[in-house]
């Protein structure tokens, strides 16, 4: 007599989510741990540098990042793949390397040096209303009222996180409204991950995963790389070789690139697209608890206002979501695009 095979597939089935479960926590607490990884440089300059700057972190835990895709994926980059890719395919690729591999990090890191995390992960949450409201023009995208609700609940709520923000030297006074510096580069890198999602669905659903992660990866490090030298000199990165910075960046390598992509990338393998985007929607929350906890950040009074909308906004989004029924195991969604929709709810994820 057979045994059924029901347990099995529900043991399965848990590890996937539990391994998303893990790489959202680790996701969600990267940005106090950087902003801690920055304090503890300002500790121990080395001449008159930090040689832990936000520059230094994002560009080393890139090629901490691009190592790992390259273990994971790298037989994808085969003569047989390649040739399949047209000329367009190449150019939206390196319009994704630019916008979400090199310009986006860089403004949030920027944004993190300006203001609280707390305002940084709230802020951040402008990217899936965003892109919800493109897809619907766009790409003719249909979406339901609850996601149409929600997203506007959490676009008020970006909105309210920004403008009710005391003053502070790091602002702009526009219409009569502060406008905190840090905010608005973290939303212009939501705007740019938007704008790089957007062309991925558009054109590079049918790229392979691989291909697509490491090409954005390469690319976008090294713009990344030629831009900092250009706005801040050739001696920005003069401590990146620095023995005390990359005995932290072992722990935030170790910790927040390899174990956290590689238990993500492992549990969107084994779960549904809507069990990731349940997982992610959980990741401001446990982003503001992590700043507390790491940081001392205590959420101010338009952190809490916001936030609230927000994830009002997030709940009614993912009843949005659980009414439809794609995923990739259905054979309507390609496992680039999930992995596109799906980054788009975690937000930064320290690379």
């Amino acid at each position: 007599m057979t045994r059924p095979k029901r347990p099995h597939r529900l043991i399965h089935r848990i590890s996937g989510q539990t391994y998303l479960w893990l790489a959202m926590l680790i996701f969600a607490a990267s940005g106090a741990v950087t902003r801690k990884l920055t304090e503890i440089g300002a500790e121990h300059f080395i001449g008159n540098r930090n040689p832990i700057s936000f520059c230094n972190v994002l560009f080393v835990g890139n090629l901490c990042a691009l190592i790992l895709l390259i273990l994971i994926y790298g037989r994808q980059w085969n003569k047989a793949t390649l040739k399949q890719l047209s000329s367009q395919d190449w150019v939206s690729l390196t319009a994704v390397a630019i916008l979400s591999g090199a310009l986006a990090p860089g403004l949030i890191f920027q944004a993190f040096a300006l203001t609280a995390v707390n305002n940084v992960i709230l802020v951040g949450r402008l990217e899936p209303p965003l892109t919800l409201a493109l897809s619907v023009w766009l790409l003719r995208e249909r979406v339901n009222i609850w996601e149409f609700i929600g997203a506007i609940a959490a676009f008020i709520g970006v909105i309210l996180t920004i403008i009710l923000q005391p003053s502070t030297d790091a602002m702009m006074n526009m219409g009569g409204f502060g406008l905190g510096i840090g905010e608005l580069l973290a939303a212009a890198g939501s705007v740019a991950v938007t704008a790089s999602t957007i062309i991925g669905k558009r054109h590079l659903s049918q790229i392979p995963l691989g291909i697509y992660s490491i090409f954005r990866t390469a690319l976008g490090t090294v713009i990344f790389f030629l831009i900092a030298l250009v706005v801040y000199g050739s001696d920005h990165f003069a401590n990146v070789l620095s023995p005390f910075l990359w005995q932290w960046m072992f722990l935030y390598g170790g910790l927040i690139v390899v174990l956290g992509q590689s238990f993500w990338i492992k549990g969107l393998k084994t779960s549904t697209v809507s069990m990731a985007s349940l997982v992610s929607s959980f990741s401001p929350i446990v982003g503001i608890l992590a700043a507390y906890l790491i940081l001392g950040e205590a959420a101010t009074r338009p952190q809490y206002i916001g936030g609230s909308l927000i994830l009002v906004g997030l709940f009614l989004s993912q009843v949005g979501i659980w009414r439809k029924t794609s995923s990739i195991a259905s054979g309507k969604v390609s496992s680039t695009q999930a992995h596109q929709q799906i980054e788009t709810g975690m937000g930064f994820k320290g690379i």
